[in-house]
């Protein structure tokens, strides 16, 4: 069930340009699933009209939070809220990760390219609850694009960074990281999100490795439920090429299903 609440905000971090929210909003955090997202008004005025599709970082009980990056008008807006504010939340919106319980007592690989790794604490978290291993990929031009870091190490997780100037840890990009991983150890599974050129090459290798995977996009949205077509994606299901909405039919989706070279066709 989708939820349109007033959230309190109750904490705010930031990095820059990067911004970790909390919220308390109970109904929304036991709803949230690890992949989903929330359309958040970001002003009182018509200016900018439309919500923002945030993904979900982390829900917990009472709690639920957003990590963004400022990119235009509408998130710098949203980074100037302060502590103690009420935001309007639609959410939560879209169909998240799916969660095999096959992976149990695996090696997963979960791999984040800039702000993309948003929604992969929270899937990480659900992974090692239920039994799974998961190691992050945290991909950055440079050190200063990897602000959660450090959350992500002192959480326990085994984290693998990547910077393209070579900054902090692995000197490339984040892919090459993989592929090098991938000659020392065999994941069951892998999830990602990130930029498109990503989670192509992430797609090649993949298919290259036999490797399941699932991947979350990102896309443009007005709305956030399907109503206004504005955000969809060329998938391959049931053998036929058709256009889906990524906020309704995703954001995530298999790696079989995602027709890729759209991304460059324009």
């Amino acid at each position: 069930m989708v939820i349109d609440r007033q959230a309190r905000l109750v904490e705010v971090e930031s990095w820059g340009d990067y911004f970790l929210f909390t919220f308390y909003s109970p109904e929304i955090a036991r709803q949230a699933q690890p992949g989903q997202f929330l359309m958040i008004k970001v002003s009182e005025n018509t200016q900018p009209l439309l919500r923002r599709p945030i993904s979900l970082h982390n829900a917990e009980e009472n709690q639920l939070q957003i990590f963004f990056q400022v990119a235009g008008t509408g998130t710098r807006l949203l980074s100037m809220k302060k502590p103690g504010e009420s935001i309007d939340l639609l959410g939560p919106l879209g169909k998240g990760f799916s969660l095999q319980p096959e992976l149990s007592g695996r090696e997963i690989f979960c791999v984040g390219g800039g702000r993309g790794i948003a929604p992969l604490y929270y899937l990480a978290r659900k992974l090692r609850s239920s039994g799974a291993r998961p190691v992050i990929f945290y991909g950055g031009r440079s050190r200063t694009d990897l602000p959660l870091k450090n959350r992500l190490q002192t959480t326990g997780f085994e984290v693998l960074v990547s910077t393209d100037d070579g900054s902090d840890g692995f000197p490339g990009l984040v892919t090459s990281l993989v592929e090098a991983e991938l000659k020392k150890r065999q994941p069951a599974y892998l999830y990602a999100c990130g930029p498109d050129p990503m989670m192509e090459k992430l797609a090649e290798i993949c298919r290259r490795k036999n490797l399941e995977a699932q991947f979350s996009l990102e896309s443009i949205m007005g709305c956030g439920f399907g109503a206004c077509w504005g955000c969809v994606r060329k998938i391959r299901r049931n053998g036929q090429e058709k256009y889906l909405k990524v906020c309704q039919d995703g954001p995530v989706f298999p790696l079989e299903e995602i027709v890729w070279q759209e991304s460059n066709d324009g």
